[in-house]
């Protein structure tokens, strides 16, 4: 357990945590140190001494509308992650300023819900097949990796929406693992941000191979994609239509940049949520129960497709209490561009402030019985009984993300077309552990069998 030390700070209270208490545990176990934080916490703001690093956390549904929406221009995406971050996507759609704001206004229609209403017969067929491809290795193979299957799934899918179908499904294999591979390599950048990128660092090796990988994926795509351009919706054609922040069109390294951002909220971090969602159901056979039901009575044995998808209202309620309990993103750091109070207590100027997803949706005081994975608690209504931040997934303010109706038809497309065929077994009896990368992803490879229906 850690020590903390209470400090008055006007109306509010600042819970300090010491260096001697929190980094050895933090460099064992840094989710369960970060966890054990947030309930001695418990909602106050906590000042972590990290030695040259001290940052401010916040957890509070009102604290976190604060720095992200209500006095958000002071608080911008600098240092800790987004340093290391920016080596892999770039300045634009991952970054702050005009080269973002011209990258999200490029990228909007693709996100759209018009668009994606448009795409969905596509998506549709795309899953379905991506799903009879599992079949056929699940009959051939005892057990398989789900953390694996969900991104070879949620790949299909991207290869429609951002590449048009010009990746090879082996290419985007490839650009998987290599994303992959490279989120997990910023864990140790991430705790240390004072160490100058020369000092050499565990995961440095590992990132410069996946960055390599990336390059060479994406070059030769987006360079044919120009010399042969189709004039679709699909990322790639947007981002060669577009214009960065001085007009010109974008380079061929800021369309693989922001390919690379958005290929990392799109796969990497819906692959995650998918296999968390497998977990949980596990957990609570009576929610997957209910669950099958309602594919059975919405989709019975044809393929999801466009009907279904407003009609999955339980299945929107499962994915969004499996969002709550395993927020993909567990940290997310601004730094104060100039002194400010945020409930009494104050925030110099420069000062790293990390607002936290994760601990924010295992609060008590806003969620009863937080630990426990029930669904009920976004059945129509009870949003009114929260706050408007005490859920958030996808962020919130100007960088909440664009492809947050994407990934909720696109996992409940996944989802039915999954249980109508399969009932999905994961071992409850042998606990998955979570583990921080950039991602909060499960410690281990996590294996699965499917049974047919």
């Amino acid at each position: 357990m850690l020590d903390s030390t209470e400090i008055p700070a006007r109306e509010s209270r600042l819970v300090t945590f010491p260096f001697h208490r929190i980094v050895p545990r933090l460099l064992r176990d840094p989710l369960a140190a970060f966890e054990d934080i947030g309930r001695r916490a418990d909602g106050s703001i906590a000042r972590l001494d990290l030695g040259p690093f001290r940052p401010y956390l916040v957890t509070r549904p009102e604290h976190v509308q604060h720095v992200l929406r209500d006095n958000a221009a002071n608080y911008p995406r600098r240092g800790m992650m987004w340093e290391p971050f920016s080596r892999l996507v770039g300045d634009g759609i991952a970054g702050e300023g005009e080269a973002w704001a011209a990258s999200r206004a490029t990228l909007q229609p693709a996100f759209a819900g018009r668009h994606i209403t448009a795409l969905l017969d596509e998506m549709a067929a795309t899953v379905d097949e991506a799903v009879a491809d599992l079949a056929g290795r699940a009959a051939r193979q005892q057990t398989l990796d789900l953390g694996l299957e969900m991104t070879r799934i949620v790949q299909r899918v991207l290869n429609l929406v951002f590449f048009g179908g010009r990746i090879r499904l082996e290419d985007a294999d490839r650009l998987g693992t290599a994303v992959s591979t490279a989120m997990m390599s910023f864990l140790w950048r991430m705790m240390m941000p004072f160490v100058p990128l020369t000092v050499p660092m565990p995961g440095d090796r590992a990132f410069r191979r996946s960055t390599r990988t990336v390059e060479e994926i994406l070059g030769p795509i987006v360079a044919e994609a120009r010399r042969s351009p189709t004039g679709g919706g699909d990322v790639v054609s947007l981002l060669l239509r577009g214009t960065g922040a001085d007009g010109a069109p974008l380079s061929d390294r800021q369309v693989r940049d922001d390919i690379v951002g958005l290929w990392v909220a799109g796969s990497e971090s819906t692959a995650v949520a998918l296999t968390w969602l497998w977990v949980n159901l596990a957990a609570r056979p009576d929610v997957a129960d209910r669950l099958y039901r309602e594919i059975d009575e919405v989709v019975g044995t044809d393929a999801p497709g466009r009907d279904h998808v407003r009609q999955l209202r339980y299945t929107t309620m499962v994915l969004n209490e499996s969002l709550r309990i395993h927020s993909v993103g567990w940290v997310v750091p601004r730094t104060s561009a100039a002194e400010d109070v945020i409930d009494g207590v104050p925030m110099p100027a420069g000062a790293t402030v990390l607002v936290s997803p994760y601990l924010t949706h295992r609060l008590p005081a806003v969620w009863e019985d937080p630990l426990t994975f029930d669904p009920e608690r976004f059945a129509p209504g009870r949003a009114r009984e929260r706050h408007p931040l005490a859920h958030l997934p996808f962020g919130a303010g100007v960088h909440e993300c664009l492809g947050q109706h994407f990934f909720m038809v696109e996992a409940a497309l996944i989802v039915a077309a999954v249980l109508r065929r399969f009932r999905p077994v994961v071992d409850p009896a042998v606990p998955v552990r979570a583990q921080a990368s950039l991602t909060v992803r499960p410690a281990r490879p996590v294996s699965f069998t499917l049974r047919p229906r």
